[in-house]
């Protein structure tokens, strides 16, 4: 039933809406517009509360001020949201290839909220939520108290969808790409789920861990799957499970010593796609027999390392001593000796030999350099699993049963795709040689956008040098530069 004319022609404030109500639809209240949304391509109107009536004619406005408590929030959160959401909201596809659309969108927002707000608790969710610019790009999702920590509980039961999920994107791999894996343990005093358990760091950390093995891509920079073990067991045991469920098919794994080949030599076997360079532990007979450690040759390029290459079937062992590491560990060991007594030279001269070396296992015949420098990058998911830790303040679950754990390090596995996607974005402007990633997420932290009268949002008032920052990633337009001014008369040559 339309409205009016007559009703819709009585003079009221501007950016507000007139609506029906009644038994009889007699009615006719004044809301307030407060913004928009974008929905299937085009911008809706938010609606706010209501401000007024219209009654015989004239607008009424109401003669109390609503309380401070159901107002809306004025000023929040906007250069961090922004910036995650450009760089990660090709993610929500991927999710809901797996997932319905309103639990793609709830995942999405848990895991932006934990890189825009590092060690935040679930129940904080809702808070950072709504104070932030992610309830204006996308509206109404549930993050309440014990909706998020039922939610998780749910996620963790429908395990087989976040496989599902590691599966296509582990099928993203290029045949060329380098595959680092390595795990991290993260403390789990839970006494109640199968996954906390006294782990070889027990003695010293004094706490139980759970055990997160991750894959990551070095071409695209980015974690391609995670999966949760129980803290006392063995990276040899989970090795093969891991790439297995995973569906690791094509590339070249990088891996420590804790992931030997053998563990998953029908694995490598099924798919000749799938090669694998890792390191072997130094007390290996296979070292002394094929005479390993005397090296044939200085590695070009390089200062200081030597190196051997052999084939025994078909593989290839490169071994490599680097003369400072060889250096630097030869300080080190003796530095460890409490008293002259303690040393003994058959000892340390058997310990001399291996002091710097490093031997390489591959069933691609690679030139020594070439594995080399391939080795030297597994690095790389150090410096991953540092920001899982520090970064992102993952070092400990909150949750206690397996399927609260396993949901909530779905979204942390999420989460650590965004800020590697952040720290991206970052390095390709150049601004980590200047600022840590820590600064550059306060800066952007302190780019908040306030509502004005007319419901319009402007960006608050900033220091000029954190300006530059999001000028440089593109959130804020470049200064325009004045116009040069038209050159004057020439002057006057004295004669």
């Amino acid at each position: 039933m339309p409205i009016p004319k007559e009703i819709l022609s009585v003079k009221r404030p501007v950016n507000t809406i007139v609506i029906m109500y009644g038994k009889n639809k007699d009615r006719f209240a004044v809301r307030q517009r407060i913004g928009c949304r974008r929905a299937n391509g085009r911008n809706v109107p938010i609606n706010g509360p209501t401000i007024g009536h219209i009654r015989d004619g004239v607008f009424i406005p109401l003669e109390e001020t609503s309380a401070v408590k159901s107002s809306g929030i004025d000023l929040k959160d906007w250069a961090d949201i922004i910036l995650c959401d450009r760089l990660f909201s090709p993610m929500i596809e991927e999710l809901e290839e797996v997932y319905a659309k309103s639990d793609a969108m709830r995942i999405y927002c848990i895991s932006l909220l934990r890189v825009c707000n590092p060690g935040i608790k679930d129940y904080e969710l809702k808070e950072a939520y709504e104070t932030g610019f992610l309830s204006e790009l996308y509206p109404d999702v549930a993050l309440s108290k014990n909706t998020v920590s039922k939610f998780l509980n749910d996620l963790g039961k429908t395990c087989s969808r976040i496989t599902a999920f590691m599966k296509r994107r582990a099928g993203r791999i290029g045949i060329d790409h380098h595959v680092l894996i390595d795990g991290t343990l993260k403390s789990d005093e839970s006494k109640v789920n199968s996954l906390s358990d006294f782990s070889r760091k027990a003695k010293a950390k004094g706490t139980r861990d759970i055990s997160v093995l991750y894959a990551f891509d070095l071409e695209r920079m980015e974690p391609i799957c995670s999966k949760c073990f129980p803290g006392n067991m063995l990276d040899l045991t989970s090795y093969e499970s891991f790439i297995t469920e995973n569906n690791i098919t094509k590339g070249i794994i990088v891996a420590d010593k804790g992931f030997p080949s053998s563990a998953a030599s029908e694995h490598f076997g099924r798919n000749p796609d799938l090669h694998y360079l890792n390191p072997l532990k130094r007390n290996l007979k296979i070292i002394a027999e094929l005479h390993m450690l005397e090296f044939t040759g200085i590695l070009p390029g390089f200062e200081g390392i030597t190196y051997r290459k052999e084939r025994i079937g078909s593989k290839w062992l490169y071994a490599y001593r680097d003369a400072y590491r060889a250096g630097k560990e030869e300080r080190d060991y003796l530095k460890r000796g409490k008293s002259k007594d303690e040393y003994r030279h058959g000892e340390f001269m058997e310990k001399q030999k291996v002091f710097g070396t490093v031997v390489l296992e591959s069933d691609l015949d690679l030139t020594p350099e070439t594995a080399y420098k391939t080795y030297e990058k597994r690095w790389e998911i150090e410096i991953v699993m540092r920001f899982y830790k520090s970064a992102c303040q993952f070092d400990e679950t909150r949750v206690h049963d397996d399927y609260s754990v396993m949901g909530t390090e779905f979204c942390d596995f999420l989460s650590s795709v965004l800020t590697y996607r952040l720290i991206n974005a970052f390095d390709a402007k150049s601004l980590l040689d200047g600022f840590t990633y820590k600064k550059l997420m306060s800066v952007l932290k302190r780019g908040k956008k306030v509502k004005g009268e007319c419901g319009e949002w402007a960006l608050i008032k900033m220091n000029p040098s954190h300006e530059k920052i999001l000028t440089s990633l593109a959130l804020l337009d470049a200064p325009q530069k004045p116009p040069k001014k038209k050159p004057g008369r020439p002057k006057k040559v004295k004669i």
